[in-house]
C-alpha cells in the first residue's frame, strides 16, 4: 500500500488508474479504524479496481475541542488495518494540506443540517463535514465513495450535496457493523469503562424496542419513540433526543407508513453516542439491529 500526504502526490498515484479506465473508490475516515471502517474497504476493494482510504482528523466538524484533542490517533496502526482490508492508496495529509494559509471556503446543505445532530453540534459540524468531503472528493475524484449507515444524518447531508453540486461521484452507504451484542462500532466506544459499556447497550435495545412495536403493528410515532425512549430510561441513559423522521429529508413523521428511520442519540458518562435503525411497516419481524457480519481480513502481524 502506498501512502500519500499531498494531493499532488494522490492524483500522480491514480493517474494511471484513471487513464485506464478503471474504478476508483474512496472511504474517507478519520482513523482510529475499527471492524466498521474495515467492512466499507471491504465493500470498495470488491467493487472498484483502486481503493483510497482518507486518513485526516478534521477539526473543523468537532464542535468540542477536548473531543478533537482526545480523538485517538495511531497512524502506524490504521496503515496496517487498511493494507490488510485491501487499500491501495492512503492519503494521509496535514491539516495545513488541506487548509491551506488563506482559506475561505465552506460548504453548507441548509435544512437537512439545521436539526437533531445540527441542533446538538451546532451547524459548523456538518458545514465541517461538507466542506473536507467535498475537498477530499475533488481530491480523489473517486467514482464511489463509502460511508456507514450508522452516522445516518451525515449521509444523508453529504448525499444531497453530491446530488446539488452534480458531484460526478456514487454515494454508496454500507449497513452499521455492531459488537456480538448490538453495540454499533464506534471510535469513541473505546472510551467507555465497563460499567458504560454495558450501559451504552441501552441504545440499540431502544431500537429493537421500537422495531418490535412496528412489527406487531403500532404505527404512531409518538408510541414507537415512547418504547425507544423508555427503554432508555429503564437503564439509566438519558436520550439527547429521540426521532423517527424520513430518512432522505429526516423531517420528523407522524406515522410509520412505509418506512422511516427512527434515530437517537445520548451521552453515555461523557462519552456521546448515536445510533438508528430503519422501521419498516411491512416487516415480518423487528429489523432489529442484529450484528452484521464483518468483512472478513487477513490477520494482522
Amino acid at each position: 500500500m502506498r501512502t500519500a500526504r499531498a494531493v499532488d502526490e494522490l492524483r500522480l498515484a491514480l493517474a494511471p488508474a484513471r487513464r485506464a479506465g478503471q474504478r476508483i473508490g474512496l472511504v474517507p475516515t478519520m482513523g482510529a479504524l475499527h471492524d466498521g471502517h474495515l467492512s466499507l474497504i471491504g465493500r470498495a476493494r470488491g467493487e472498484c479496481d483502486v481503493v483510497v482510504v482518507s486518513l485526516f482528523v478534521n477539526p473543523s466538524q468537532f464542535d468540542e475541542l477536548a473531543d478533537l484533542e482526545r480523538y485517538p490517533r495511531s497512524e502506524r496502526r490504521d496503515a496496517e488495518l487498511a493494507a490488510a482490508a485491501g487499500a491501495d492508496i492512503l492519503f494521509a495529509p496535514a491539516v495545513e494540506e488541506v487548509y491551506p494559509s488563506g482559506f475561505a471556503t465552506a460548504v453548507e446543505v441548509i435544512g437537512l443540517s439545521d436539526r437533531l445532530e445540527g441542533t446538538v453540534r451546532g451547524a459548523e459540524h456538518f458545514r465541517g463535514v461538507c466542506t473536507v468531503v467535498a475537498k477530499l472528493l475533488g481530491m480523489a475524484q473517486p467514482d464511489v465513495a463509502y460511508f456507514g449507515q450508522k452516522d445516518a444524518q451525515q449521509l444523508a447531508v453529504i448525499r444531497r450535496m453530491a446530488v446539488d453540486l452534480n458531484l460526478p461521484v456514487r454515494i454508496q452507504s454500507c449497513p452499521t457493523v455492531r459488537e456480538p451484542d448490538g453495540l454499533a462500532m464506534s471510535s469513541r466506544n473505546a472510551r467507555l469503562s465497563a460499567e458504560q459499556r454495558e450501559r451504552a447497550l441501552a441504545l440499540s435495545q431502544a431500537l429493537q424496542a421500537a422495531a418490535r412495536g412496528a412489527a406487531d403493528g403500532e404505527r404512531d410515532a409518538e408510541a414507537l419513540i415512547a418504547s425507544a425512549r423508555e427503554t432508555l430510561l429503564a437503564h439509566g441513559v438519558e436520550p439527547e433526543y429521540v426521532e423517527l423522521v424520513d430518512p432522505e429529508t429526516f423531517v420528523a413523521s407522524e406515522q410509520l407508513q412505509r418506512e422511516a428511520l427512527l434515530v437517537l442519540a445520548a451521552r453515555v458518562g461523557e462519552t456521546r453516542l448515536i445510533d438508528n435503525a430503519l422501521l419498516r411497516a411491512s416487516s415480518p419481524t423487528p429489523p432489529s439491529p442484529t450484528p452484521s457480519q464483518p468483512h472478513p481480513r487477513k490477520a494482522i502481524a
